[in-house]
């Protein structure tokens, strides 16, 4: 049975909640994580926990077990010279913001006008149900 601090080795297909698949590990490698570390989102993490090797599981995560809910705060004005690759930057197109400590954070500009960009920089995924088909194909030490 998979532990806290185990790493957990699972193959998975993520859904919304019209049934569009927005991640998945066909075709790839399976996700390698340390349970309990943080590294995935905590409802994902959770939902591994206690698996047994072989077994599948299908989990809805609502958005406070995931990305969180959408948050207005997060939507921001900001000066088109002060984003990044200003001149790549299109309407609706995601792209990562860095800050001076090297942090990166996914955003998308939902307006241009008279120089200025209105920037949301919720998660893609927040305010979303999300389900998860799960299987631990492997775990260790």
């Amino acid at each position: 049975m998979t532990a806290y601090g185990r790493t957990a080795i699972v193959r998975y297909r993520g859904t919304l909640s019209d049934g569009s698949v927005f991640d998945s590990t066909e075709g790839a490698e399976p996700l390698e994580f340390a349970v309990g570390s943080g590294s995935v989102i905590h409802g994902f993490d959770e939902a591994v926990a206690g698996m047994r090797v072989g077994e599948t599981r299908r989990v809805e995560l609502s958005p406070n077990e995931a990305f969180g809910e959408r948050r207005d705060e997060l939507i921001e004005r900001s000066p088109m010279y002060a984003l990044p690759n200003a001149k790549d930057i299109e309407v609706g197109r995601p792209f990562y913001f860095v800050t001076e400590e090297g942090l990166r954070f996914p955003a998308k500009v939902l307006e241009i006008d008279a120089g200025m960009a209105t920037v949301d920089f919720n998660h893609p995924l927040a305010g979303e149900t999300l389900t998860f088909d799960i299987e631990l194909v492997g775990e260790k030490d």
